[in-house]
Order: structure tokens, then C-alpha cells, then sequence
């Protein structure tokens, strides 16, 4: 049975979320856009947020709200006055990524039995680094969109993040959320997978490795090895 040396870890929904009570819609800005005399639909900023998220963080890293929706304005081609812009970037700031409950133990107990360890995520930093102070020290490396120049679905990224820590695919495991960039592609490329189903919605996923409904169940399964061959 080969030896797991590392342990990689989704962002989103795995290690934190954003709470739906502070969700900013697509509905929510276009209608405060259309106040203000711009004329953006949801669908129209849905589409530019996706292509600023994708395409244009990996390449140019943003480091605030303001910056990366300026860059989903610009790719509108709209210009906003100054207020509508800090108001809009002061309303997304007020909806943060939180750590999940279960998220400092498990990273914690990762770390002490000496796996090496990262987050591997598109998302942009500045978005999710408040949630994951407590538990940052225990990431040998934190991989974005930015770090990968490309986005979570590219293979590169996971590539990347194994040459940074000197980790052989089949030394690695991931943990996340999402079937088909958790699991499907890391399987594709050697790794391990582990399904976090914390709704309990894919429990007969024949790709995952194991399938658990929590980060504490997961780490456990990579200590013990248990479904991992």
C-alpha cells in the first residue's frame, strides 16, 4: 500500500462558506446598478463575474473587491462613478467566507501526523484569508487560481501544487465537495479522492475512495488509510 504524504483540501463549502443570509445576488447589485443610471442585467454580470473569475483572476490576481469588480465592470464595458463602485465593494465585503465547524481540528490533526498539507482552490485569496487565519499556519502551501494561472478544472493546478510540495500523485490525497474537480479529475492524474458529502447527497459515489459527511471523518479515513489502496 502506498505511503500518503500529503493531504489537499477544497476552499469552498469544504474548509468554509459563505452564509445564504449573506449571499450578494446577481438580482440584488443589478438593481442597485439600474438606481444608480447603469443599465446591467443579472444574467449579463453572472456571465462577466464567471469570465473575471475563470479567465481574469488567474492572471492578474486581484487583491480586493473593489479591484475585481472593477474588472467585472470593465468587462461590461460600464464605468461607474466612485460611490456606486465603494458601495457595491463595501456590500460584497460584508459577505465573508466563514470557517466551517469542523475545519480547525481536522487541518490541525492533518498537520500533526505529518502530512504535508494545502488548500487548492480558484477562488481569490482576499475573498477567504479572514475565514482561514486560524488554521493558516498549518498549510505548507495555499494554491489559487493566481499561484496555478489557471483555474481549479485545468489539471495544472493540481499538478503544480504537487511539484511545490514534492509529493507523487499517488502520495496525495484530496479532500472536497465537488464530484467532478475533487474527484474525478485528481483520480484522473494518480491522486486520491475523498467525497465530503455533508448533505449526505452522493453517499454511492463509486469514484471517491471513501465518501464521509465530515472534515473529521476525512482526515481520519487518510490516518487509518481506510479505502485507500
Amino acid at each position: 500500500m502506498t505511503k500518503i504524504n500529503a493531504v489537499l483540501f477544497d476552499l469552498h463549502w469544504t474548509l468554509a462558506y459563505v452564509r445564504k443570509e449573506d449571499e450578494v445576488t446577481s438580482e440584488e447589485l443589478s438593481d442597485y446598478l439600474f438606481s444608480r443610471g447603469y443599465e446591467v442585467s443579472p444574467q449579463q454580470l453572472k456571465a462577466a463575474w464567471m469570465f473575471v473569475a475563470f479567465v481574469d483572476y488567474p492572471k492578474y490576481g486581484y487583491k480586493s473587491w473593489r479591484s475585481y469588480f472593477s474588472r467585472i465592470l470593465w468587462r461590461l464595458k460600464v464605468k461607474v462613478d466612485k460611490e456606486t463602485l465603494e458601495t457595491i465593494a463595501k456590500r460584497l465585503q460584508e459577505r465573508p467566507y466563514r470557517l466551517q465547524w469542523d475545519a480547525a481540528e481536522a487541518v490541525r490533526k492533518t498537520k500533526e501526523n505529518n502530512f504535508k498539507t494545502a488548500i487548492v482552490t480558484t477562488i481569490a485569496y482576499f475573498q477567504f484569508k479572514n475565514a482561514i487565519k486560524p488554521i493558516k499556519k498549518y498549510f505548507d502551501f495555499i494554491m489559487t487560481g493566481y499561484e496555478a494561472g489557471c483555474d481549479k478544472t485545468n489539471p495544472r493546478m493540481y499538478k503544480k501544487v504537487l511539484e511545490i510540495l514534492n509529493v507523487k500523485p499517488e502520495e496525495t490525497v484530496m479532500i472536497g465537495d465537488d464530484v467532478q474537480v475533487d474527484i474525478l479529475l485528481p483520480k484522473r492524474l494518480g491522486m486520491h479522492a475523498i467525497l465530503l458529502d455533508r448533505e449526505k447527497k452522493n453517499e454511492e459515489c463509486s469514484h471517491a475512495d471513501a465518501v464521509v459527511n465530515n472534515l473529521s471523518e476525512a482526515v481520519e479515513t487518510v490516518i487509518r488509510k481506510i479505502s485507500i489502496s
